[in-house]
């Protein structure tokens, strides 16, 4: 992989990365070819991390459609496509780990300990296997990205972070390889995640609107939403991601719900009026 980088960069080629677990939807698509738009070359890369998953979470019956997923990426336009090993990205003995402090103690970091390490761990190999002037990464994982963003700054690493909007269903439901373990009827239901996280926009914005009354009546929408199970709804700084009480700056909010088999994570930026 990082032959074929060199021999690119040294012939003056920009090399845009997207970074993936596989399963390939159309969210994974809007990024590569906006990478493609881009960059003159277009690397993608398949690898589930077993680093970023709990003990008790889906490592194990993550789906891997690999065959289909290199006909999508063929069909968007990617060059080449880097699928190491888990004994190459995980050696054995591994030691050395990658943690950004802060940024992980909101959100979904309280409850999946680890799991934000594992990611900057494995998301700094990819980027020194692929040496891409620029890297994708969809708003949907919102943490992951400023997480991403905050080690490339920390690290001086050579690469600029891209953030792609999130890509959805007609019915509001943000594309994840996970949506797939969801009958149709729990996807239906899982519409109205989205919807929530609209109405509580609109309640910040009318102002004065404090954080306490729309996050309430949030929870309230999707804890009626039947079979599921909220884990969080907060009010975030958009940079810092340290918790707000109002709405005075760009903000994120942000939920995460279990329906059935899947976890589901959604978010809003949010601007004061």
């Amino acid at each position: 992989m990082q032959a074929w980088s060199r021999n690119a960069l040294r012939r003056g080629r920009s090399i845009g990365f997207v970074p993936t677990m596989g399963c390939l939807h159309d969210g994974h698509g809007s990024l590569v070819l906006r990478s493609v738009r881009e960059n003159d070359l277009t690397a993608a890369s398949i690898f589930v991390n077993p680093l970023q998953f709990g003990p008790r979470e889906d490592f194990g019956r993550y789906p891997r459609p690999f065959r289909r997923d290199c006909q999508r990426l063929t069909g968007w336009g990617a060059d080449v496509l880097f699928h190491p090993s888990p004994a190459e990205m995980v050696p054995e003995g591994l030691t050395t780990t990658i943690s950004v402090n802060n940024l992980d103690k909101t959100l979904c970091g309280p409850l999946r300990p680890g799991h934000f390490q594992g990611v900057a761990t494995i998301v700094a190999k990819l980027l020194n296997a692929v040496l891409p002037d620029r890297a994708y990464f969809g708003q949907k994982d919102y943490q992951q990205l400023k997480i991403i963003e905050r080690l490339v700054k920390d690290l001086n690493l050579p690469v600029r972070v891209v953030p792609c909007p999130t890509v959805r269903e007609s019915g509001g439901i943000a594309l994840s390889s996970r949506n797939r373990y969801l009958t149709t009827a729990q996807k239906n239901k899982a519409n109205q995640i989205f919807a929530a996280l609209q109405w509580g926009e609109k309640l910040l914005k009318s102002s004065p609107y404090y954080a306490s009354s729309a996050l309430n009546t949030v929870k309230k929408l999707l804890k009626q939403i039947s079979g599921s199970r909220l884990e969080y709804v907060e009010l975030v700084d958009a940079e810092s991601l340290e918790p707000v009480q109002a709405l005075r700056t760009k903000c994120l909010l942000a939920c995460a719900v279990r329906l059935g088999k899947a976890r589901l994570i959604d978010n809003l930026l949010i601007e004061p009026r």
